[in-house]
């Protein structure tokens, strides 16, 4: 009998040395499984600190997902630092790969600053409870209409409480090696804030992660925070604009740092 619970252990090693489909589907349970269980311990911790839904719940989950990098061969290289370092509200607005850039973000994540999602999220079990108390603002992006509302009621918000809100303007993953024209959410959203837009970028993870092919190695991600886009003055008539600027500034860098990192993670084997 002990030797048929041995045989689990010892051949779990075994397939993690020599099936790369397995690693891929072990480091994404894990990670699943992992964030759950993280969002448990977080979700009477926030509720003490704060009594309820608050910003500031995100120092909690900030501090207890940094480490999830390390169980899965990840690490990060930060450059620009110094752009994050303004006063005030704030529309931060990065690339989107895959569910991984939850762990790029709680690197970097500013205090007072929580994120724009969709509505779906915040029926994820214990995951979309404690987005909830993070101040997460949920959208429906299947009703634009609804959606507009959201980022109007963002707008007062942001001025209201002093918080800064991250969004991914290319509204849905993407890892086809370049980024997808930006929606116009984040867009009005800083202009009829008045607030700056400070564009981050994530290097390809092409690299080391291949969702279609099933390949999940260890890697570097570099982030590189780009130095802030001003919005005042600028009304509904300079959204367009103002989101085409940020694309060619954001695709620009983003293939810059691929292509660093694709140099020094090495070609990924299939």
């Amino acid at each position: 009998m002990d030797a048929l619970w041995m045989a689990p252990l010892l051949l779990i090693p075994l397939l993690m040395w020599t099936s790369s489909t397995f690693v891929f589907y072990f480091k994404k349970c894990f990670y699943v499984a992992w964030m759950m269980m993280l969002a448990l311990i977080a979700i009477p911790l926030c509720i003490l600190k704060s009594g309820g839904r608050d910003v500031e719940n995100m120092r909690i989950i900030r501090s207890l997902v940094r480490h999830v990098k390390y169980f899965l061969g990840l690490r990060f290289e930060v450059s620009g630092w110094e752009h994050l370092q303004t006063e005030g509200p704030y529309v931060i607005i990065s690339n989107h790969q895959s569910s991984l850039d939850v762990l790029g973000l709680m690197e970097i994540l500013p205090d007072r600053c929580t994120m724009i999602a969709k509505k779906e999220l915040i029926y994820a079990g214990t995951v979309g409870l404690i987005c909830w108390l993070g101040g997460i603002v949920f959208i429906n992006r299947k009703k634009t209409s609804d959606a507009k509302s959201v980022m109007a009621d963002a707008a007062k918000t942001m001025l209201d409480d002093q918080i800064r809100l991250w969004v991914f303007p290319e509204g849905t993953r993407n890892q086809r090696g370049d980024l997808l024209p930006f929606k116009k959410g984040a867009f009005h959203l800083a202009v009829q804030a008045q607030a700056p837009i400070i564009p981050i970028v994530f290097s390809s993870y092409s690299s080391f992660y291949l969702r279609k092919q099933k390949q999940f190695n260890s890697g570097t991600i570099r982030l590189k925070i780009l130095p802030k886009i001003d919005t005042k003055g600028m009304t509904s008539d300079d959204v367009a604009s103002l989101s085409d600027k940020s694309f060619n500034v954001m695709r620009s860098a983003f293939l810059e740092v691929s292509d660093s990192i694709t140099q020094s993670n090495g070609p990924l084997r299939h």
